[in-house]
């Protein structure tokens, strides 16, 4: 059948029946839901809330960890005419506030009690009565007093709700995602049914697994491009196992091994530094041969013909290494997508070459959210770049490296900020992505920075920091950096050490500290990050290169507000909490005339050249 409104999963899904169409773990055991199961959840939850009283348009959040019960929310609002609004577990109670008061939400729906303290405050303030939960939490109604009121008022709402389905249109709002942002206050990108299913609907066509496979999904549910993933899932047939908690990673991979999963760049950059920082530890043959066998991964290219010898050499190498690395996955993972950030190029390699594709992909929420993908059922895979524009989407390069795009992907616009809308999706409906990049052979899209964090140096020339931190975060020693320098000299940067690598290594040489504060003014461990920072230089211009650095004693996650819950870089955020740390940075170098030699900015000596001139 052809999908126009997004509840219609519910009936495509009925083509693959499983047990295990949906799975979630509570008590330490896995609950699965049959695809029938799925498509009752649903109608009934459905049915309730119309019983409650909320009707079509009422915008009706949720604040969970990912679990199958979402879900059931998910497609009882999209086929009531309601709008889902989906939130991060992890933002601020000021975020909650201002997010709950501005789509004015009737009701919520939270996955657990730590949830219900964290909201309470502000569904308190607002004078939201209509709260719901998926587990048990004292003065909260269950969703299952929801199914029930639902199941018995089942036979006087059904012409109701088929009424409400008949007549919702493909582009009509379904879902308003609040962006977490990395600067300013969030906005609400309002998205259409036609938006999600015609863009979900073409990236799940980019590989051949299907009905006889299984996916995790730990990502947040929450965010435009799990949420897409999952239904990509869903029209595919496969059965997905949701995990709440991401410490519970490993441990699921070795109970459901799955087939595939999707990630952002950082958890694998992990999973490479456990891999290489373990292969170190091994015995002498054992290390030679396993890095050897990583080795081998640096000439690897996705559907490039290799010699003999080098395929022999590879599957010698599959017996004694890459074996052991697909185990660690749970042994039958065929595909990770990646998104949300740049995947390190060698990282891509070497899984390829162990048999594991890393996919990466581009997208924002204002664009449902996939613009690129790297597609191996077309046999369009090129590591180093997002891939090809995904069929039915329009993307031009504007004059100044801008990204545009144009399709059906394009957002409505931001709910109740027309000004804004207009500022990002020009009059010929070309929507600014902010991000700057190229078409290799006219194919393959790849980023190379945010437009608007691109800065200038003093001497004119532009400094594309993404780029840099990314060489950076390829360091077993840096966890994060940010690159600073705006109308500066010379670039440099704030680093926040992998203190776990860090401390492990000063363990090994015997070198004491206290805390963490005391830990980054030691002179063996900055001689160790300036070692690091010249061999990055050496991969940079001389416009580019790290002149100074500053070691931060804090890790950044978004839990302490230096990352965005998709772990992006509050730039606004950093440059205030480090402001003394920078100002140190640069104070020598705004007090003299000269303080680096200025070639690099200029392109030629500037004393030789005021000398020739006799100034």
């Amino acid at each position: 059948m052809e999908l126009t409104r997004t509840f219609e999963l519910l009936e495509h899904y009925k083509n693959f029946p499983r047990e295990d169409a949906l799975a979630g773990k509570r008590d330490n055991k896995w609950i699965l839901y049959s695809t029938q199961q799925y498509i009752k959840y649903s109608h009934l939850l459905a049915y309730g809330l119309l019983a409650e009283g909320f009707v079509p348009g009422d915008i009706i959040a949720t604040v969970s960890v990912n679990c199958p019960e979402w879900n059931f929310v998910d497609m009882a609002l999209s086929m009531s005419g309601m709008v889902h609004l989906p939130i991060y577990p992890t933002i601020s109670e000021e975020e909650y506030l201002y997010i709950f008061r501005h789509a004015e939400v009737k009701a919520v729906f939270i996955s657990d009690r730590k949830l219900y303290k964290k909201i309470k405050p502000v569904i308190e303030e607002l004078g939201i009565i209509n709260l719901y939960s998926f587990t048990s939490v004292e003065n909260v109604r269950s969703w299952d007093e929801l199914v029930d009121t639902g199941s018995k008022n089942e036979h006087l709402l059904q012409n109701r709700l088929q009424s409400i389905k008949d007549g919702i249109h493909a582009d009509d709002m379904v879902t308003m995602i609040y962006t977490s942002g990395t600067t300013g206050v969030p906005k609400g990108v309002m998205l259409s049914h036609r938006n999600l299913i015609e863009n979900f609907i073409q990236h799940a066509y980019c590989h051949d697994l299907g009905p006889a496979h299984k996916v995790i999904s730990f990502l947040p549910l929450c965010h435009i491009y799990e949420r897409s993933m999952n239904y990509h899932f869903q029209v595919k047939g496969m059965g997905i196992y949701y995990i709440g908690n991401l410490g519970a990673i490993v441990q699921t991979l070795q109970e459901v091994k799955p087939d595939m999963f999707n990630t952002v760049p950082r958890l694998l950059e992990r999973i490479y530094d456990g891999l290489i920082s373990k292969g170190k530890q091994l015995p002498p043959l054992k290390r030679a041969i396993f890095f050897w066998a990583v080795r081998l991964g640096d000439r690897y290219e996705y559907g490039k013909r290799y010699d003999v010898f080098y395929n022999l050499r590879r599957k010698i190498a599959d017996k004694l290494v890459y074996c052991k690395w697909r185990d660690a996955l749970g042994g039958n993972v065929k595909i990770i997508v990646s998104g949300g950030a740049a995947l390190q190029t060698r990282i891509s390699k070497v899984l390829g070459v162990a048999g594991v594709l890393a996919l990466e992909g581009y997208g924002l929420s204002e664009t449902s959210p996939v613009i690129a993908v790297n597609n191996p059922a077309q046999r369009q895979v090129r590591y180093g770049t997002v891939g090809p524009i995904l069929k039915g989407v329009e993307v031009k390069i504007a004059e100044d490296g801008e990204i545009l795009c144009k399709g059906p992907c394009n957002m409505l616009g931001y709910y109740k900020q027309p000004e804004l809308t207009k500022e990002v999706i020009d009059s010929d409906g070309w929507f600014h992505t902010g991000d700057v990049g190229c078409l290799e052979e006219g194919i393959y899209l790849k980023i190379t920075d945010r437009k608007k964090e691109m800065f200038k140096l003093s001497g004119g020339k532009y400094i594309a920091p993404q780029m840099i931190e990314n060489k950076f975060k390829e360091s077993f020693f840096i966890e994060q950096a940010m690159v600073v320098g705006e109308n500066e000299k010379f670039a440099s940067a704030l680093i926040s050490p992998n203190f776990d690598y860090l401390h492990d290594w000063c363990s090994k040489r015997k070198v004491h500290f206290s805390n963490n504060v005391e830990l980054i003014q030691i002179p063996e461990v900055l001689t160790v990050y300036q070692k690091e920072i010249n061999e990055i230089n050496k991969t940079l211009g001389q416009v580019e290169e790290i002149k100074r650095f500053r070691l931060v004693c804090e890790e950044w996650t978004p839990g302490t507000g230096e990352l965005s819950p998709t772990l992006k870089l509050k730039r606004n955020y950093l440059k205030t909490k480090y402001q003394p740390i920078i100002n140190d940075i640069y104070a020598p170098a705004r007090s003299q005339n000269v303080e680096v030699n200025e070639k690099f900015v200029l392109g030629v000596d500037l004393k030789d050249f005021l000398k020739r001139l006799k100034i």
